[in-house]
């Protein structure tokens, strides 16, 4: 079959696709395909095989017709995508399924077949300028109050919990649990809304209704009946601009006690430490490799911007769908539930599936052009990873996170992974190369946290 094809470039980096099949080979499908159902048809009056031709086609002829197209079609896109030497650019992604364009085609056995399939290509990129920027790096240092901060948290997670006295009243930190139920306006417990033996830290907040401050004060055993009412804009939008009556009793009370700040304590969150001092000058190392990484993730973001304001990039609907899925996919794991369940629970017009992506679109769209940009770079500017950049990284890593060199070699021994570090190693030296051939300024003042918690 001898196909011609003609390319027409559309918007979103889409390509439609339009094959032209002469009507010799139109005319020579069709004429196998009567010929194969002329072999086995059984038609009462005839033998097998000897139905004349003019009697098939008088009674199945349009149904040879669809078979025919159906055939044609199918037999060929595939000789055009299998041809080696169709160009790479217009092939289609991966996860983009050619579409028929024409809804209403029909068979003419008196003319060439001509059809156009619609499909996603990876987006043809020119790179703008990427050196001659001038950005501002944020300015920012570890303090004492990020390192005593620090040692809080540690203290935290070492703090032992005991049984407070039975008649001991809870106070902010102490571990409590609780049997609560939701309380009509009849004054009838509503079923359902039952919760028992909920355990949280008084004063995190880490609970449904937020009863924290309604539940300081009361002792083992005690009951108390709770109304709470809840802004327009809270952030559970079940109870938003509502008001709950809710019961709670107070069944078990425990209280941390946490650990002297000493050597002890180091010794017991790493026996590598022997004193608090050399547990100090770890967490100052760990804050200073967190901080230096975020200093440059945010210069770096404000260079990919300028670069991005130059160089256009089409990103392809069905490479924004995937992402789009894979985030939802990512939302279920930390959920805990099946992406089935959670498109369940988010049915409510104000919080649906469709809402989300909507959202999360415009981040979405940015980070895959970004993304498409910075891999345009590498292969322009052919930056590459080699073993020792890989051993450097490891070594990086094993200071940056504690662990060893032979943990993180492991971590890395699949060829997947390793290829996906070798992906980080190229990303990150194209990256050296921008902070190197721009102007960075010292920009203004902010505190470690600060530049930690947002995005500078």
């Amino acid at each position: 079959m001898t196909v011609t094809k003609e390319f027409k470039r559309l918007e979103h980096s889409a390509l439609q696709l339009t094959l032209i099949i002469g009507k010799d080979d139109v005319r020579s499908e069709y004429d196998t395909i009567i010929a194969k159902y002329a072999k086995d048809m059984q038609i009462p009056g005839f033998r097998r095989g000897k139905i004349p031709r003019e009697i098939l086609l008088r009674k199945f002829g349009e149904a040879f017709k669809g078979e025919t197209l159906e055939k044609i079609v199918e037999k060929a896109i595939s000789t055009v995508f299998e041809d080696a030497s169709f160009p790479k650019e217009n092939r289609p992604l991966p996860y983009s399924v050619p579409q028929l364009k024409d809804t209403d085609l029909k068979l003419d056995l008196e003319t060439d077949l001509t059809f156009s399939v619609v499909y996603d290509t990876f987006p043809q990129i020119v790179a703008g300028p990427w050196k001659g920027y001038e950005v501002e790096a944020p300015d920012a240092e570890i303090s004492d109050e990020d390192l005593d901060r620090e040692l809080q948290i540690l203290r935290e997670r070492n703090a032992v919990v005991l049984d407070k006295d039975d008649n001991a009243a809870t106070a902010a930190g102490d571990v409590v649990t609780v049997n609560y139920v939701e309380i009509a306006d009849t004054g009838d417990l509503i079923p359902g809304t039952e919760r028992q033996d909920f355990v949280f830290a008084l004063g995190t907040g880490h609970n449904i209704f937020k009863f924290d401050d309604e539940v300081a004060g009361m002792k083992k055993g005690e009951t108390r009946d709770i109304d709470k009412s809840y802004p327009e804009d809270f952030e559970d939008q079940d109870l938003a601009g509502k008001t709950k009556k809710i019961r709670v009793t107070l069944t078990a009370l425990k209280e941390k006690r946490l650990p002297e700040l000493d050597d002890d304590l180091a010794q017991d969150v790493d026996e590598k430490f022997t004193t608090l001092e050399d547990l100090k000058n770890s967490i100052r190392e760990r804050l200073i490799w967190n901080l230096e990484r975020k200093v440059r993730e945010v210069t770096v973001n404000q260079l990919l911007a300028k670069i991005m304001d130059s160089t256009p990039v089409d990103v392809p609907e069905s490479m924004i769908q995937v992402e789009l899925e894979s985030r939802w996919q990512d939302l279920a794991r930390q959920l805990k539930v099946t992406p089935e369940v959670l498109e369940k629970k988010t049915e409510k017009p104000d919080r649906s599936k469709s809402l989300l992506f909507e959202g999360w679109r415009p981040e979405v769209v940015r980070a895959l052009q970004i993304k498409l940009i910075v891999n345009t770079l590498i292969q322009d500017l052919g930056i590459d990873a080699g073993d020792e950049d890989i051993e450097k990284e490891f070594e990086a890593q094993s200071r940056g996170t504690g662990a060893s060199v032979e943990e993180i070699e492991k971590y890395y021994e699949s060829d997947q992974m390793r290829e996906y570090l070798k992906e980080q190693i190229r990303e990150r030296k194209l990256l050296d190369l921008l902070l190197a051939e721009n102007t960075i300024k010292k920009g203004n003042h902010t505190k470690y946290l600060d530049l930690v918690s947002n995005n500078g």
